[in-house]
């Protein structure tokens, strides 16, 4: 499973309910105070004084106030010469007929093109699937919807009934069941809003998604994160860092990504 397979699955969605006779659990975890964004992958565009021997130490909530580790998310091109290949940072051994993954390097070295392609294309057959596995079911709330509902009205909405609520609707269900029969192909149920808004808009998102993370610091030190796990929100968040990647995709300016 790569990283961006473990992404999808089901991160911003509350666990599935208890068994019947079981009392309802956050696993000693209290719910978030307001439904903000689940961040799990950070893109950082390093300053050009930085050198990259505190990356591969992974010491980057000194420099950047980042708490975490570095993610061999990116595709670097195929044609390098061996200089090249000795500037991308935390690089994998190469498989057969597959990508040379990496946690980063400068953008210029990096298939960011491919990345989109490669994750477009995959978003379209998941959607294939999805329209099959959920055919006959109305169109289902995403949890944000629940979640708010809750923060909005905490004492008259539990978030045991929001999660309950979310669970228990018939195209959740559908994904579900799906899921179970189907291991090595789940759909992401926290990826409900981004599949019912259509075909073309999820290969999109994933696209965009696939290069962009969750959140993007950039080299001046500004954070472009969405507001929240809205669909919504997280669009505005993508065309943010789509065009700070779009404009320095040709250039030397130095990319990893950090899983947090």
């Amino acid at each position: 499973m790569n990283a961006s397979t473990a992404a999808r699955n089901g991160q911003r969605v509350p666990n599935p309910p208890p068994q019947q006779g079981t009392k309802p659990s956050n696993n000693g975890h209290q719910p978030p105070a307001k439904p903000t964004a689940t961040i799990t992958t950070m893109i950082v565009c390093l300053p050009d004084g930085l050198s990259r021997e505190p990356l591969t130490a992974h010491q980057l909530d000194r420099h950047f106030g980042v708490s975490g580790t570095l993610q061999p998310r990116f595709w670097s091109k195929s044609d390098l010469y061996l200089w090249q290949w000795r500037r991308l940072i935390g690089r994998s051994k190469a498989a057969k007929n597959q990508p040379v993954w990496c946690a980063g390097g400068p953008a210029r070295l990096l298939d960011l093109t491919g990345m989109r392609q490669g994750a477009g294309m995959g978003a379209g057959i998941r959607h294939q699937l999805w329209q099959q596995a959920v055919q006959g079911t109305k169109p289902a709330q995403p949890w944000v919807h629940f979640h708010t509902r809750h923060v909005t009205e905490p004492d008259k909405y539990s978030y045991e009934q929001a999660a309950a609520d979310f669970w228990q609707q018939p195209r959740v269900t559908a994904m579900r069941v799906h899921n179970a029969a189907n291991i090595g192909t789940p759909l992401a149920v926290d990826e409900l809003e981004m599949l019912q808004a259509g075909p073309l808009a999820y290969q999109h998102h994933s696209a965009m998604t696939a290069i962009c993370g969750d959140a993007l610091l950039t080299a001046e030190g500004r954070q472009l994160a969405p507001a929240s796990d809205a669909f919504n929100d997280r669009v505005t968040y993508l065309e943010q860092a789509i065009r700070c990647l779009d404009t320095i995709a040709d250039t030397d300016q130095r990319l990893i990504a950090v899983s947090l």
